[in-house]
């Protein structure tokens, strides 16, 4: 793919003070949570372990721990140079296989068992719904009975992720197994070789929307981010990467519908109208990424690709509805379950700051230290959308880009249905606050990225985490 803009300017340093007051209040904001959260959880009344997390505070070590040590070290001596210099397509395909193994190795802390193979396997899991769907006369009939089946009284009711999420979800593991690749392994490989792209497609975005040096910069901060922990290995890994194509595919359509007609940005436009559309069956809360789309067709200064998105999610609703499950009454019908278990149970004043103190661990440190940076640059930067301005670009796109997706999971959070367990279920959104690191200035970046890479290794060898 050819380069898509001139050079643009650094954007102005805020100070490194600034920085570190940034990062200290966010360790602050995760250490209050922790301690209000225990105080809190007298009788397990917020169903956790170790609030703010859904985790249980067991220190070890294991057979990944010396490859993710390893990965971590060559990430941060050799990331930023190879960033800078690797081609454009080696980048990307270095960002895979980076990616890959960073989210392996850190599973593998707790064991090839635990980590990788049997983490999809739970009681609560879709897997332990798979072979019942596939016995069925066919998967209308799954759907035909999917919402009756919802309710936490229900006779012979769903897994707990089997019911909080639309059918989407359950049926891309029964093909999975239709098609013979049986069990946990493959599901667990499946996730992550969906995770492990989405770095790829959140460099390309950036690259399209602010430039090439902005996402250069990224680069090592996406590879190595802390979210990685709950990325490998989690279904949620493969909503977040539908959900990144779908906005990268999206930014492909809106730059190249302003250079004229073409059948390529159509076709763009409507696989990220598929995309969007799987995306709104794999999980109700991810219509929220919407945001984020109507984010980059500002930015892009065109609503050309709309109708071709929108023919691409009709797709799937036709299918969906068709085959006897409405999207709607399934959410409703969720709503009453979800309060009436932990959700219900759960306090709404305490969730609703700590579910953005639990984003300090995915984020990391470095993505606070980045908010500083950003902050005093959003106003200026939602300015220049204004009609009749130039195409934004630089360093703006990127505030304005990450901006939309933190908007998405401060609506999440306020809407009151996701009460903990947003480290894993917020992965979509938190993808998208990690190029915001690009912001940090270079002669800073690296010490960042070491607190990155020190931030998932603590939380993956302090905590067992669990979904």
């Amino acid at each position: 793919m050819e380069a898509v803009e001139p050079p643009v300017p650094d954007p102005p340093d805020a100070g490194w003070r600034g920085e570190w007051v940034a990062a200290a209040v966010a360790a602050v904001l995760f250490a209050a949570s922790a301690v209000i959260g225990t105080a809190l959880n007298d009788g397990d009344r917020l169903r956790l372990q170790s609030p703010p997390l859904l985790a249980s505070w067991a220190p070890h070590v294991g057979p990944g721990t010396v490859p993710a040590l390893l990965l971590a070290g060559l990430g941060v001596l050799y990331g930023p140079a190879l960033a800078r210099r690797l081609p454009w397509r080696w980048l990307l395909a270095a960002s895979w296989a980076g990616s890959t193994g960073w989210l392996l190795t850190l599973a593998w802390i707790d064991g090839w068992h635990r980590g990788v193979v049997n983490n999809l396997e739970t009681k609560h899991e879709y897997l332990r719904s798979v072979g019942e769907v596939n016995a069925m006369p066919g998967w209308g009939h799954f759907l035909e009975g999917f919402v009756d089946r919802i309710p936490i009284d229900a006779v012979d009711n769903w897994p707990a992720h089997v019911a909080g999420h639309p059918p989407g979800a359950t049926l891309t593991f029964a093909l999975l197994d239709r098609i013979g690749l049986h069990g946990g392994i493959w599901a667990s490989l499946f996730c992550v070789v969906w995770a492990a792209t989405i770095p790829a497609a959140v460099l390309l975005t950036v690259r399209l929307l602010s430039g090439e040096r902005l996402a250069r910069r990224a680069a090592p901060f996406l590879v190595l981010a802390p979210a990685a922990v709950w990325l490998g290995v989690s279904a949620d890994a493969y909503f977040a990467a539908v959900a990144a194509w779908a906005v990268a595919l999206l930014a492909l359509a809106g730059r190249g519908a302003r250079r004229g007609p073409g059948w390529r940005w159509r076709g763009a436009a409507l696989g990220s109208g598929v995309l969007f559309g799987l995306l709104c069956y794999l999980s109700y809360g991810l219509t929220l990424m919407a945001l984020v789309g109507v984010a980059v067709l500002a930015l892009t200064r065109t609503w050309r690709p709309l109708p071709y998105v929108l023919l691409g999610v009709a797709a799937w609703v036709a299918v969906f509805t068709a085959g006897g499950f409405w999207w709607y009454e399934g959410y409703q019908v969720l709503v009453d379950r979800y309060f009436a278990g932990a959700g219900g149970q759960r306090p709404y004043g305490y969730f609703v700051w700590a579910n953005l103190a639990a984003q300090v661990l995915t984020v990391g440190l470095a993505t606070a230290a980045a908010l500083w940076q950003w902050g005093p640059r959003l106003a200026g930067a939602l300015r220049e959308l204004a009609p009749g301005r130039p195409v934004v670009r630089g360093y703006r796109a990127l505030v304005v880009l990450s901006g939309s997706a933190l908007g998405a999971l401060l609506v999440a959070d306020l809407s009151g249905m996701s009460k903990a367990e947003t480290e894993r279920i917020w992965l979509p959104f938190v993808m998208w606050l990690l190029p915001l690191t690009a912001l940090l200035p270079p002669r800073r970046a690296r010490w960042w990225l070491v607190a990155q890479v020190v931030m998932a290794l603590l939380v993956n060898h302090l905590y067992r985490t669990t979904w």
